[in-house]
């Protein structure tokens, strides 16, 4: 398993350099960015210069609030600056956001449109590497133009890993068919896994005529090692569990009323009575819980067999808690398989 970090949602470009230096320093084996209160694409040309072995990646970067072409473009930049460190990570989000925060469109189907997204940034990449004719026809995006003047031609390393992310069977199996990996929702459990996105995982790749074993799984992982990280995890849950969409992990453990009071109290904006209906069985379950100096092999005991990356959902910031951190990368096992 490889042991990765995410950067802290506020980050300032300015402050970028650093803690990527301390990453790759410390020893994590990828960097990634998410889609919260800024782009996460800006930080990949810093991330690239400010390291040599690091891994990097969005995840997740909203995909229905881009096009096809846009994303082709940033990401072949930032595999070619990287010499192929780069994965890009796509997700859905919801439709108020992708309606309201975006002003995008919602999609008649968001799986078929997610598929068509990635497979159309596909023919653009392989018309730069090849030369060939840009001919993508689909349902909801055709692609028949690209003039050499607006080509950048091949680059070293085109084989751009693209993850997927998701909560619910329909994407996971859209991974198995058509990614290199899939992002797990911080809300989950390993019971989840084996029971419902494995499963699910391995139908599309079946499809798709290959083994689901080539498909990465990268998840982030709730820890707790102290009463202030409990108390945050407890709140996390409660507000993560309140969303519909979220549900299943829920039901699948039985505590399906629970998620159903939760998004009541969240319809009335009573958000500080959330975290009190997240029992200590239900942490103990989502979450991995231990001392700081025995975080590495209870997440490793806990996930081997199901995920290739784990990311503890504790933001990555240099000076902070760097005991913390060396502890975790010393305490680490790693295995081979691919970025």
């Amino acid at each position: 398993m490889y042991l990765d970090v995410s950067l802290p949602y506020d980050a300032p470009l300015t402050g970028i350099p650093p803690i990527v230096e301390a990453a790759e320093r410390m020893g994590f084996d990828a960097v990634w960015t998410a889609e919260t209160q800024h782009d996460p694409f800006l930080p990949g040309p810093l991330i690239a210069e400010h390291s040599t072995r690091l891994y990097f990646g969005t995840a997740i970067a909203v995909a229905f609030a881009r096009s096809p072409g846009n994303l082709a473009y940033i990401a072949w930049d930032l595999a070619q600056a990287s010499g192929g460190r780069f994965i890009l990570g796509l997700g859905t989000q919801v439709k108020p956001h992708i309606r309201r925060r975006f002003g995008m469109p919602w999609p008649a189907s968001v799986i078929g449109k997610l598929r068509e997204q990635v497979e159309a940034i596909r023919a653009i990449w392989h018309t730069w590497q090849t030369g060939e004719r840009l001919n993508f026809r689909g349902e909801y995006y055709k692609l028949t133009l690209m003039t050499p003047f607006f080509s950048p031609g091949p680059i070293e390393h085109p084989d751009i890993p693209i993850y997927i992310a998701g909560v619910n069977p329909g994407l996971a199996r859209l991974a198995g068919e058509v990614a290199e990996g899939f992002h797990v929702h911080p809300l989950h459990t390993p019971r989840y896994l084996r029971e419902v996105l494995l499963p699910a995982i391995a139908q599309g790749a079946a499809k798709s005529g290959r083994a689901a074993a080539e498909v990465v799984l990268s998840t982030p992982v709730f820890v707790i090692t102290n009463p202030q990280e409990r108390a945050f995890v407890r709140q996390q849950v409660s507000f993560y569990a309140s969303t519909p969409s979220y549900r299943r992990v829920f039901a699948v453990h039985g505590w399906e009323d629970t998620a159903q009071e939760l998004s009541r109290l969240a319809r009335h904006g009573k958000w500080d009575e959330m975290p009190a209906l997240i029992s200590d069985e239900m942490l103990a379950t989502i979450a991995v819980i231990a001392s700081p100096a025995d975080l590495a092999a209870a997440l490793q005991e806990r996930y081997r067999g199901l995920v290739q990356r784990i990311t503890p959902y504790v933001p990555f910031v240099p000076g902070e808690r760097d005991a913390f951190w060396q502890a975790l990368v010393s305490g680490w096992q790693r295995g081979g398989g691919s970025q």
